[in-house]
């Protein structure tokens, strides 16, 4: 597996309420390695998205600390937390969050052109081909099914080989069928690329398939992080 590439020590959020301070993470940690896979589990409103902010530098604790690829993002400003998400880290949305404007190719060339890599072309065109949509280059995602841009999304958050991949409710919007094609996608990339993968998902047989598991409950950990 190797070294640990994320890791939280006591991560908590508070934020202010109209009945004071609402705490929405109490007192978290979690170490993974190279080639993990987390699933983050629990009802709505039990501090997932939260925590999946806090693991990505998206947002800061009120304490604790989050280290990934081994800088502490608290010690970073918002222009050194971009640029080491922009280095070590890919996300998958449930809204997928494609580009219209783009096609199939440029929207999973994007990051790779921003990050000047000369192969942006042939990349993208071998990862859609790898998700199984190497006839839809040049469609655009409203010509594209919800499974399909959903495989969009994932070849472009590969694209430019992330440490680690946020995913939040990847199959969320999808029939069964197509979100089982989207995990099986998922879990061959994360194994060929040796990706961390950390989920937040309803899908208890998606996060199941994880190595491990975290169930929250009022943003405390209720299952322990299965080894």
């Amino acid at each position: 597996m190797g070294s640990s590439i994320l890791t939280a020590q006591d991560l908590s959020k508070v934020v202010p309420s109209a009945e004071g301070e609402l705490t929405i993470l109490h007192e978290l940690s979690l170490e993974l390695n190279k080639g993990d896979s987390l699933a983050i589990v629990g009802a709505s409103g039990s501090g997932k998205s939260t925590l999946l902010g806090l693991l990505a530098g998206l947002d800061l604790p009120s304490g604790g600390e989050v280290t990934l690829a081994g800088q502490a993002l608290s010690a970073l400003d918002e222009d050194q937390r971009a640029r080491i998400r922009a280095e070590h880290v890919g996300f998958v949305f449930q809204s997928f969050q494609l580009l219209d404007s783009l096609n199939a190719l440029e929207n999973v060339m994007l990051p790779l052109e921003l990050d000047g890599r000369k192969d942006a072309r042939e990349r993208a065109t071998e990862l859609l081909q790898r998700v199984g949509l190497g006839q839809r280059l040049t469609h655009s995602p409203r010509q594209l099914s919800g499974g399909e841009q959903q495989r969009v999304a994932i070849a472009r958050a590969f694209a430019a080989e992330p440490d680690v991949l946020f995913a939040d409710e990847p199959t969320g919007n999808l029939d069964s069928h197509t979100g089982e094609r989207i995990s099986d996608l998922l879990f061959e990339l994360n194994k060929e690329s040796g990706t961390t993968l950390v989920l937040v998902t309803h899908d208890e047989r998606l996060a199941h398939r994880c190595r491990r598991l975290i169930r929250l409950e009022a943003g405390q950990m209720v299952a322990p992080l299965e080894p």
